[in-house]
């Protein structure tokens, strides 16, 4: 939403956003609603210093506007806090002013008005404000008869990385907050008394995953989906050099030719595709591969790899299905497998099957539904057998009653369910107790949110289980608040040092050269924004 002020609609625009957009402002307001004031881009010629001057008489329109005692209208509704984006122009280097009312029940009883400075970034930590000098001003300014001191910091746990001056960019990412009081000087390590939070945001398909494996398997799975959904198909690369119809006749005369049990049959075949897929993903193998699989599970790990056509699924599955017709074959499968072709199997028990006709959307069908089958047994066998949950509060993302477009969306939500905790166990090595909340955390979510890997996940932990991974390591974003004052009536005096500037509409100045940039130097440069409060209080 935008508006014009009045008398200076050729001048600036007033925006309706959300705080949480602005980082500099966000600390303050979180995710409220607020108004931003800005200079319109087609007036960047008129001088900045009397936008300044200007951007100072709204504020005080604003305090005005919002006295009962001033204003004409009485009970007047509180406002949204207004900021108003600057430059840096003025001496104090100010890049937001802002204003938000303090209310006493629905009453307006004062305005809290805030500045929001910065500088450039450096290395040199003596050039830094000190923590007494910080309490100093915020002394200064409002005489209390005593203060808080509480920190923040923030540090990045996983994402992206260099390797080798290389830079190896992630979607993912994994972070933690920290909280803290008795802040005794800048930059200080969180101690181990702080309230710790990791951020959780895991992007699914990246190659160090230890589901990229599964997560391939997913990709071919949507593929059969989309087709069905759209009418086209665009067919990834085999795995296989061999053709689907030959590695599913090579199958089934396998099967055809093995004289032993059908229990012992199932061993032996599951053990050689173990032991091949060992050799393919030993990492993903060590969390997620089964050792029971069916021949609709093996059928269909062979035609995934190597399935480039319609015409290819039809083939392989009347290969098949005529080989079941005639009794060639008597495989074995789960009891509780619900494919299509498993009935089939079912019923080639009694020597009774149902016609099925290989035409049109019939073949990929039934592909689909061994794919969702199997992958779904797949992240059962790990979620249960690492005791994360239980069955019943599977049934969601397990139930074969939807369409099955809708148990793909349901099964992609459980493979991310299974990347962000794979992350978590295999990166950070989270104890068992912190993964089972995390995945009831994500399981609840899920039920009734879209898929969204944008999501950042929350998750409570104590310091000292990631204390190696932070305390000889740089934060991003490093805090102290110096407050007083209680309730709606608290001022608070804070100070930010982040590895990048907290502003993005004004560009800064840096006191390094160009081989600290490179990294050369062991002590990285931060940014430096300091924020005043004041209050101002209706008679």
């Amino acid at each position: 939403m935008m508006v014009m002020f009045s008398g200076f609609q050729e001048d600036i625009q007033i925006l309706k956003i959300n705080g949480r957009k602005i980082p500099a402002v966000s600390m303050y307001c979180g995710d409220q609603t607020i108004f931003l004031c800005e200079k319109l881009v087609s007036n960047l010629t008129i001088k900045w210093l009397f936008f300044f001057f200007l951007y100072r008489q709204l504020l005080s329109f604003y305090t005005l506007s919002q006295n009962a005692s001033v204003s004409a209208v009485d009970n007047n509704p509180a406002l949204h806090p207004l900021w108003v984006r600057c430059d840096m122009s003025d001496p104090a280097g100010t890049t937001w002013l802002g204003a938000e009312t303090v209310c006493v029940g629905s009453k307006v009883t004062g305005v809290k008005l805030y500045s929001v400075t910065c500088k450039g970034s450096t290395v040199d930590k003596k050039s830094l404000i000190t923590l007494e000098q910080l309490k100093q001003e915020h002394k200064k300014k409002h005489h209390p008869s005593s203060m808080g001191v509480k920190g923040s910091a923030t540090f990045n746990l996983f994402g992206s990385t260099i390797v080798e001056n290389t830079a190896i960019e992630s979607k993912s990412s994994v972070t933690v907050d920290f909280k803290w009081s008795h802040v005794e000087s800048i930059f200080e390590i969180p101690p181990l008394s702080s309230t710790a939070t990791l951020n959780i945001k895991v992007a699914s398909g990246e190659m160090r995953s230890p589901m990229f494996e599964m997560y391939r398997e997913l990709e071919f799975l949507q593929t059969l989906a989309d087709g069905l959904r759209t009418g086209e198909t665009e067919w990834m690369e085999p795995l296989e050099n061999t053709s689907a119809v030959n590695l599913t006749k090579a199958y089934l005369e396998e099967l055809q030719n093995t004289a032993k049990t059908l229990q012992d049959q199932a061993t032996k075949t599951a053990e050689r595709t173990k032991l091949k897929s060992e050799t393919d993903a030993p990492i993903f193998n060590t969390f997620l591969e089964r050792g029971d699989l069916d021949f609709v599970e093996q059928l269909w790990v062979r035609m995934r790899k190597s399935v480039t056509s319609y015409q290819d699924i039809g083939d392989c599955l009347k290969l098949v299905t005529e080989a079941l017709r005639y009794g060639d074959i008597k495989p074995w499968i789960h009891r509780d497998s619900s494919s299509s072709l498993s009935k089939l199997i079912l019923q080639s028990y009694h020597q009774q099957i149902d016609h099925v006709s290989l035409t049109g959307v019939t073949p990929v069908n039934m592909l689909l539904e061994m794919g969702l089958d199997k992958m779904r047994k797949d992240y059962i066998n790990y979620l249960i057998g690492e005791e994360l949950t239980t069955l019943n509060h599977l049934c969601y993302y397990l139930s074969t009653e939807v369409d099955l477009q809708e148990q793909v969306v349901r099964l992609r939500k459980l493979h991310h369910l299974l990347e962000i905790i794979l992350t978590c166990r295999t990166f950070l090595a989270l104890p068992y107790d912190k993964l089972f909340l995390l995945t009831q955390s994500c399981l609840q979510h899920y039920k009734t949110s879209p898929y969204d890997e944008e999501r950042e996940f929350k998750l409570q932990i104590k310091p000292a289980l990631i204390s190696s991974f932070y305390q000889k390591e740089h934060p991003v974003l490093w805090g102290v608040e110096v407050s007083s004052g209680n309730g709606p009536r608290e001022v608070r005096t804070a100070l930010q040092l982040s590895d990048r500037p907290l502003v993005d509409h004004v560009i800064f100045e840096t006191d390094y050269s160009d081989e600290t940039v490179n990294g050369d130097s062991d002590d990285p440069a931060f940014f430096s924004t300091m924020v005043c409060c004041s209050l101002v209080n209706f008679a």
